[in-house]
């Protein structure tokens, strides 16, 4: 029986290939940076293997301790509701099933770095940094927690030179990314960046970058993706959660 818990990493699923691609290449980049902790993927939707999937393989398999780790950049409703409910679900039907749930990723200067090295591949330079505007667009949530932590995030990436920074949002919340691009311009940014802050493609990702295009955006950046920034956090996340003691997930409203 293994004393190193397991990592499991939990992402949305999409219908999008692209989705389990970027989710599978970055937990492979986690597991290459920490060979000796077994990774696994699961997903909520859309994508195999569910959770309980993976801890029914995992615990068949011998392994007794588990850290769950959501693949998500803020708390919102999947991190509050449906990966508690999934984790409790097979720690009741798995006898001796120690779990810990790991915090989300954001926020961390990890991902700011992250995002920038996104927006230096797209081709701002560092000497761009005092005259260049960006709208920091997330998938959008309806979860007042989340919207608060997305301008947090957005005010704080300002502090490190941005002339400004700017959050928006492809779903559930106003301002959207096109109507943010076009507001940067009207007080009278010359250069507007779009940095997705989400992690993998899809319909929201797609919808920012239209978003982008149809404002006239300069520069449009890729989702994080397998940035190595981000599988340092997911270590740094399981290593936080790893020292804390095994509990039951508890639903939260």
């Amino acid at each position: 029986m293994s004393r190193t818990p397991a990592l499991l990493v939990i992402a949305h699923g999409s219908r999008d290939p692209r989705h389990a691609a970027t989710v599978h290449a970055l937990t492979r980049r986690a597991r290459a940076l920490r060979p000796g902790v077994r990774v696994e993927t699961a997903f909520l939707d859309f994508n195999a293997p569910s959770v309980g999937q993976v801890l029914s393989s995992l615990h068949l398999s011998g392994v007794r301790d588990v850290v769950a780790l959501p693949l998500l950049l803020t708390r919102a409703f999947h991190a509050k509701s449906d990966i508690p409910a999934a984790l409790a679900e097979s720690t009741v039907r798995l006898p001796g099933l120690c779990m810990r749930v790991a915090d989300v990723l954001g926020p961390s200067p990890l991902l700011l770095s992250a995002l920038e090295l996104r927006l230096a591949e797209a081709g701002i330079t560092p000497a761009d940094r005092a005259t260049t505007a960006v709208v920091l667009a997330s998938a959008g949530s309806t979860d007042p927690e989340a919207i608060a932590a997305i301008a947090e995030t957005a005010r704080e990436w300002r502090h490190t030179g941005w002339c400004a920074v700017r959050p928006a949002f492809a779903s559930a919340a106003l301002p959207r990314t096109e109507d943010a691009v076009r507001a940067l311009r009207a007080e009278g940014f010359a250069r507007v960046a779009v940095a997705p802050y989400v992690i993998a493609p899809g319909r929201l990702p797609d919808r920012i970058a239209a978003g982008a295009a149809a404002a006239g955006a300069d520069v449009v950046a890729d989702v994080l993706g397998a940035a190595p920034e981000l599988a340092r956090l997911l270590l740094r996340r399981y290593d936080a959660a790893a020292q804390a003691p095994a509990r039951l997930p508890a639903l939260t409203a």
